[in-house]
């Protein structure tokens, strides 16, 4: 039975997340893991996770599609992750009814007439890092990589200045698998205090914020579709951490990557590649997020290898291995901003799409093309085999980043 193949026991640290994913694609399409003591199907080969992707046969509703949900909750380190009550965890008309709310926010008009003010973050924080002492180190995922997706998104929420700090510890902490239960029930416990700070703060003064907007879709009595006091926080939760996390880790791993490719560096210099397509080939190539817990099958699922998924069983989407997959990319394990197929699965795909994908690239985009034009000789101040990755098997980044921003 599927159910006994042994299951391969995913690196909670990431460590070596490269050669893990090489497992995984080696495996087959589907692979069976263990998820920090849950089992599920990883699914490594594009084509069958996008199939997985778009079918109604797979939910992301583990209330009602996961019998082992009332046991793993309890104990299981990522149980937020399957826990929330948003559009995350949503399935089927809920799903579109949640992310019918959200949208307005991240629609192409929005998201437009949010770059001048992007465009101001950026330069205030590349200014910020010309006024550092000349030769010292920098570590540009605290000058940079965290400042600009938070004050951008905080923007966006209406989170003051003075609380974005507070949100990025908890935020990092949602997506930390070294955690144990009892440090990530402490984090959730204390992210949820912060949330709920926000939201009274908004109802007493409401701006013109995506936060204010979303409570008077909760408190309108009138409207039908609106969100219960549980939906209001944790849809404030899922788009304060998605718009933060995942950009601070797509500018790290760009920065990391130019500087460690000269060559495709000078590729932008020379015009030949954009700095949208290095944002492209850095999603494929090192995605923000490598998996992301957790879907479930509503019904039995055939494998092409004669296995199947059964019902109820939970299925792990692993986006970095994907991005990677021979069959889909040539020479997949080797950045190349010129590429003309630049398909991957960062963002996700089908329903589940991410809202704020147009938003991160043009913050990604934005940032590097000032950082480079600013600091023409930047260069890492360390070996890049000594820079540690987030310890995370989610999350995918660096972290620290340090470089020297002049010639010397």
């Amino acid at each position: 039975m599927a159910t006994q193949q042994p299951a391969l026991v995913l690196d909670p640290t990431g460590a070596h997340h490269h050669a893990e994913h090489r497992t995984l694609r080696e495996g087959g399409p589907a692979t069976r893991v263990d998820v920090l003591g849950v089992e599920a199907w990883s699914i490594s080969d594009p084509v069958l996770l996008k199939q997985l992707l778009t079918s109604p046969d797979v939910s992301k509703d583990a209330r009602a599609h996961w019998p082992a949900f009332g046991e793993v909750v309890t104990t299981w380190p990522l149980a937020l992750w399957v826990a929330v009550e948003n559009m995350f965890t949503a399935y089927g008309p809920h799903h579109r009814k949640l992310r019918r709310l959200v949208a307005p926010a991240f629609s192409a008009r929005r998201v437009d007439a949010l770059r001048p003010a992007v465009e101001s973050m950026v330069t205030g924080l590349v200014d910020r890092l010309a006024e550092l002492p000349a030769g010292e180190p920098v570590d540009l995922r605290q000058e940079l990589a965290y400042p600009l997706p938070i004050a951008v998104i905080g923007h966006l929420m209406g989170v003051p200045e003075d609380r974005r700090e507070g949100f990025r510890a908890l935020v990092d902490g949602v997506f930390d698998t070294t955690l144990d239960q009892a440090e990530a029930q402490a984090n959730t416990a204390r992210l949820y205090e912060v949330l709920d700070e926000l939201i009274a703060a908004k109802r007493a003064t409401p701006g013109e914020d995506m936060t204010s907007l979303l409570i008077a879709a909760r408190d309108d009595e009138g409207d039908g579709d609106r969100l219960t006091p549980h939906e209001l926080r944790d849809t404030l939760l899922l788009m304060i951490s998605a718009g933060y996390e995942t950009t601070v880790n797509v500018i790290d791993q760009a920065v990391h990557t130019l500087l460690t490719r000269p060559d495709q560096l000078a590729l932008v210099r020379k015009g030949e590649v954009g700095w949208g397509d290095v944002v492209e080939e850095t999603l494929r190539h090192e995605p923000a997020v490598k998996h992301l817990p957790l879907r479930f099958a509503v019904r039995d699922i055939p494998l092409p290898d004669g296995r199947t998924i059964a019902r109820g069983e939970a299925i792990l989407a692993s986006y970095a291995a994907a991005n990677r997959h021979p069959d889909w990319h040539e020479d997949a394990d080797t950045f190349d901003a010129t590429r003309t197929l630049k398909e991957h699965l960062a963002f996700g795909h089908g329903v589940h799409f991410c809202l704020g994908a147009p938003l991160a690239r043009m913050e990604v985009a934005l940032a590097l093309e000032s950082l480079f034009g600013r600091f023409p000789d930047l260069r890492l101040a360390d070996p890049a085999e000594e820079l540690p990755p987030v310890p995370s098997l989610i999350s995918n980044g660096h972290q620290r980043l340090p470089v020297l921003l002049h010639a010397g």
